[in-house]
């Protein structure tokens, strides 16, 4: 097979994914009569869900995005069922995960360039794997700093160290 056609395989089942996803959240809407648009596309090699619109969508977020997380699980779940496959699905409601994604990387950059002036290591609170993702990335972009992650979830946490 070529790259082009497994490519486009993958594409094709990602769609397929999203739509699964698309069709499982416009259930729960309905059930939880709220409004709202769901948009579906393939970004970084994953189907990524947008559910904007309706008013109410933010209870869909709650504290922190806690219940966006546990939200974006029982979603992948049933595209697991469906599928018979383990989804990587992102999920976003409101646009609150690209927020987050910008506050997430300024605060990473901020600490790189703190722990560079002081030389002295940082340690932010607990985060999800998104989260802390974002961090490592934003930390990985400041010359002389690196970042690891140490706990065990749910409060695993980003160090970030100056290099030697």
């Amino acid at each position: 097979m070529e790259a082009g056609q497994e490519r486009s395989n993958t594409e094709t089942l990602l769609v397929q994914e999203g739509d699964v996803a698309g069709d499982y959240l416009e259930r729960l809407l309905d059930l939880l009569d709220y409004d709202g648009d769901i948009d579906l596309d393939v970004e970084a090699g994953r189907a990524v869900v947008s559910i904007d619109g309706g008013s109410d969508l933010e209870k869909l977020v709650g504290s922190r995005g806690q219940v966006l997380e546990a939200l974006q699980e029982l979603t992948r779940l049933a595209v697991q069922q469906n599928s018979g496959v383990r989804s990587r699905l992102m999920l976003d409601v409101s646009g609150w995960r690209a927020g987050r994604r910008d506050e997430l990387s300024t605060l990473g950059k901020d600490t790189a360039k703190t722990v560079l002036e002081t030389g002295e290591e940082t340690r932010l609170r607990p985060m999800t794997p998104f989260e802390r993702k974002i961090i490592h990335d934003a930390v990985a972009s400041v010359d002389g700093v690196h970042s690891e992650s140490e706990g065990e979830e749910p409060s695993r946490k980003v160090v970030v160290y100056k290099s030697s």
